[in-house]
């Protein structure tokens, strides 16, 4: 046996230290949340007055998001913000998990939608400080994922277009920062459409809610493809990129019309070619892209030129909007953020309107984690937004609150990498004009 690992079998082992804080930067999220007046926020406006687990909702509230911050992806996770010294670096009382789940169960449909209403006050208030887009052009991608669950015991779980069983919600996220804007749970076996026209309606309301004076544009992919959700979008006066099924007869006809000529290439991947022409399809511009493959071995497999196309009403040039388009892919990155790290990964309870709850807060965690690391006049180093990357650096720092002199001070390790940053974070947080009512 080696002597490190001589060394290391003889370490003995305690959990007894009621001053140690298991995750110390929660301090920044729970330094936005008081900034924001979250708890009064919630308690406002949900209202499960008479149901049972209902009372005072917005400690409960605070106390899920906040262990979905600190990576809970399950009820009981709630405890690491229980453990030592962690609560006192909260503004707000730690409830139990078991009192969280009879919460969750409290919801119904109509609740839901309150905290729903959370969630867009709580946009309008960090955008208020400095968040949003103000007169600039807002950019929305819209689209739905599969939060894959086990067992026959979820509320609504089903088996969908994927054959994967689980729910399917749809959500809209801000191209720039990641941050959700609006989201909702459907049922694993919900169209990818439904309610669309809805939804779009109260993303709309709610972003100029917020603050967002500025031209908005929404990009959608093929599933969403509808000549209500266009009309409804011409109607509040929203520009848009959506994406139809190429292969469908219309556009198909349409496509092959297009004149030889018209075609442009553009820069593609090495091994490939692509193109971009357009047309009207239905009185409407329709922007299309083909590619092949040039390597000749792989071109003998694919020979044929692939078709790409999507409806829009931008008036730039036809290959400049092709590459608005194609960015739609960012939202993938924001829903795989939302699932694996804010909480989604796991839909924790049995009940369909309790995991539609439970969205709402992972929404709401979700946006706290990039608003700690941006709002206030963010630099290069602070746009790295991602979940995992700002709970590594930023929120998951072990650390002990000592009194000295008179002071309470919470202790990091020596020779933490990213201090300077949790520090510049920190100052920045504390300057907000705290808000009220």
């Amino acid at each position: 046996m080696s002597r490190v690992s001589h060394a290391i079998d003889r370490i003995e082992v305690t959990f007894d230290d009621e001053k140690l804080v298991a995750n110390a930067g929660l301090l920044l999220v729970a330094t936005l949340a008081l900034r924001l007046d979250l708890e009064a926020v919630v308690n406002r406006l949900v209202r499960l007055n008479g149901r049972v687990g209902g009372s005072r909702p917005g400690r409960k509230v605070l106390t899920l998001v906040h262990a979905i911050v600190a990576g809970g992806s399950h009820i009981d996770h709630a405890d690491v913000l229980r453990c030592g010294g962690t609560e006192k670096v909260l503004a707000f009382r730690v409830m139990a998990p078991s009192t969280l789940g009879t919460f969750l169960r409290s919801f119904s449909f109509g609740h839901v939608r309150q905290l729903e209403a959370v969630v867009g006050e709580a946009l309008r208030r960090a955008w208020s400080m400095g968040a949003g887009p103000g007169r600039g052009r807002l950019v929305i991608d819209v689209d739905s994922t599969i939060c894959e669950v086990t067992g026959k015991k979820k509320q609504g779980a089903a088996f969908g277009y994927t054959k994967k069983l689980g729910y399917h919600p749809i959500l809209a996220t801000r191209a720039d920062t990641g941050e959700v804007v609006h989201a909702r749970m459907r049922k694993g076996s919900a169209n990818t459409a439904r309610g669309t026209k809805r939804f779009v309606e109260e993303i709309v309301a709610r972003v100029r809610r917020a603050g967002a004076t500025g031209e908005i544009v929404m990009r959608f992919d093929s599933g969403y493809w509808s000549n209500d959700t266009i009309a409804v979008l011409g109607r509040l006066g929203v520009r848009y990129t959506m994406a139809v099924r190429a292969n469908n007869k219309g556009p198909s006809a349409a496509i092959a019309a297009i004149d030889e000529d018209s075609w442009v290439d553009i820069d593609y991947t090495p091994d490939g070619q692509a193109q971009v022409a357009e047309c009207v399809y239905k009185k409407r511009r329709l922007v299309v892209r083909r590619t092949r493959l040039t390597d000749t071995r792989q071109a003998k497999l694919w020979p044929d030129w692939r078709h790409f196309a999507f409806l829009t009403d931008l008036d730039d040039d036809a290959a400049i909007v092709d590459g608005f388009h194609r960015q739609h892919a960012v939202v993938e990155l924001s829903i795989r953020d939302l699932k694996e790290g804010a909480g989604m990964e796991h839909v924790p309870s049995g009940n369909f309107d309790a995991n539609s709850a439970w969205l709402q807060c992972a929404v709401l965690a979700h946006n706290l984690i990039r608003w700690t690391a941006t709002i206030g006049g963010p630099s290069p180093i602070e746009e790295l937004t991602v979940a995992r990357t700002v709970r590594t650096r930023l929120i998951a720092i072990p650390g002990r609150l000592v009194n000295l002199a008179g002071t309470m001070t919470l202790r990091g390790p020596l020779g933490w990498p990213w201090e300077p940053w949790f520090h510049r974070r920190l100052d920045r947080l504390r300057a907000l004009q705290p808000l009220t009512g």
